[in-house]
């Protein structure tokens, strides 16, 4: 009997180490939010006091990308770390009444690797890879779901229901979204204190309909004055000053994100999480919001939809107490498809063998030699249909591919141009013929993405 209780003994004692070893991982996705949004990237009509502090405290990268230019696909590219190449979805695809177009039911994710690495998984926020009841519901792949499962139905933050799991909790059209999200978020965390866990919010804040509670909007009233006779209207909401909600938006994320680092505070497990925090694409034009008059996409040219850097350089912060030194800034380039090896490397889980990330772990650490892209690529069947590469310093851009196969090739030095103001092509044919070369490489075939001429056979729904 000793000798079992020992044994037993041992065994917790080695299980506690072994989880201790793998820390908490909390990653930040907000809706929408462009390059200059954040006080810490060059935001000057509001301030984001607390995603600074994950700047301060931890590492900027300033040459991050999203992995697309609109939310579906760039949340598949997340989950999966495969490119809008090669990723199962590389557009918006919606189902009626409710939800977008699944994902295969044995797609690989980073949830489903986690949970098989012992961690607890939790997402918080806008699902839109798969309606209710589908193969891929947000429930077949964490353990605990909050949210908008559709991003068609999160245009408005004054929902009808939002999605616990598999149940619909019924709302009444008066609950701002983000409030139960948050407090569903923090949950999670307090009850998985005590072992690894991964949370995924995915922060609706700032897309669509610009709805904020009063007491957020109204000191941005205040200071933008000039605004309030300007109407926005989207998703079946109706703004006065949508200049002053935007911001008041910005100013609710910010103050929840410091309730989080308040709460890993609190529960003492501050120097074993890693936070990241990103956007899902550049700045929108929806609902009243001016980006141009925020500066939303900073020295970047283009907003959501396009492949220029406005619409697809996004922010990337990351802090780890004890972990990441503080007050780095990093110039790697790297992307949304990185995040799953790195989180498989931090938890020690199976790695896909056909996956287009790398992990950024020795360049969050600081130590060890931190592997790099050969290129980044994207493809984006909307506005005409587009593809852009980035390798080295640079940068390749074709339009129009739906109607021209064989469209102009636009080349920019990012080094000297990160405007993309001047075409290079004419100049540098080498370089577009390596543009060629990857556009052939890194596109596999998909039934359900071509380019194709949009108004003889529509391809898919906006």
């Amino acid at each position: 009997m000793i000798q079992r209780l020992l044994c037993a003994l041992v065994l917790l004692i080695f299980s506690s180490a072994a989880a201790a070893e793998k820390p908490n991982i909390i990653y930040i996705l907000l809706d929408d939010a462009g390059y200059g949004d954040i006080s810490c990237y060059g935001q000057k009509k509001f301030s984001t006091p607390n995603i600074d502090r994950l700047a301060s405290e931890g590492i900027k990268f300033t040459q991050h990308y999203s992995g697309s230019t609109v939310c579906a696909p760039t949340r598949c590219v997340l989950m999966t770390g495969l490119h809008t190449g090669h990723a199962y979805v590389r557009g918006n695809r919606e189902i009626q009444p409710e939800g977008q177009a699944p994902m295969p039911a044995d797609i690989v994710t980073i949830p489903r690797l986690l949970s098989k690495a012992g961690y607890a998984t939790g997402a918080f926020g806008k699902w839109g890879l798969g309606a209710p009841g589908s193969p891929s519901d947000p429930k077949e792949h964490f353990d605990v779901f909050y949210g908008y499962n559709c991003q068609r139905q999160a245009h408005n933050y004054y929902p009808t229901h939002l999605w616990k799991n598999d149940k619909k909790v019924m709302l009444d059209k008066k609950v701002y979204a983000q409030t139960p999200t948050q407090e569903e978020t923090l949950s999670f965390i307090r009850a998985n204190k005590d072992k690894p866990f991964f949370a995924y919010l995915a922060i609706t804040i700032p897309h669509a309909a610009m709805q904020v509670p009063e007491e957020y909007a109204a000191p941005f009233r205040k200071k933008f004055p000039q605004f309030e006779d300007k109407v926005g209207k989207y998703g079946g909401a109706t703004i006065t000053n949508p200049v002053a909600a935007f911001a008041g938006m910005m100013k609710l994320v910010d103050d929840d994100i410091g309730e989080l680092l308040d709460l890993l505070d609190e529960l003492k497990i501050d120097e074993n999480t890693l936070i990241l925090f990103s956007s899902d694409n550049g700045p929108h034009k929806e609902g009243g919001h001016q980006p141009d008059f925020f500066d939303s996409n900073g020295p970047l040219r283009g907003y959501k939809r396009d492949l220029t850097e406005g619409g697809i350089r996004v922010p990337l912060l990351a802090r780890w107490p004890g972990t990441i030194e503080a007050g780095r800034t990093s110039e790697l380039v790297s992307a949304h498809w990185d995040m799953l090896p790195t989180f498989c490397e931090m938890a020690q889980a199976e790695l896909p063998k056909k996956i287009d990330g790398i992990s950024i772990l020795p360049e969050l650490k600081g130590k060890g030699e931190q592997p790099k892209h050969d290129y980044l690529y994207w493809e984006f069947y909307e506005r005409g249909g587009r593809k852009a590469a980035r390798w080295g310093n640079w940068k390749a851009v074709q339009l129009d591919i739906n109607k021209n196969p064989n469209s102009p090739i636009a080349i920019y030095d990012l080094s000297k141009d990160v405007g993309e103001e001047n075409d290079l092509a004419a100049k540098k044919p080498k370089l577009v013929a390596r543009a060629k070369e990857i556009f052939a490489e890194a596109h596999t075939p998909s039934p359900n993405w071509e380019f194709k001429d949009q108004k003889k056979k529509p391809n898919q729904k906006k």
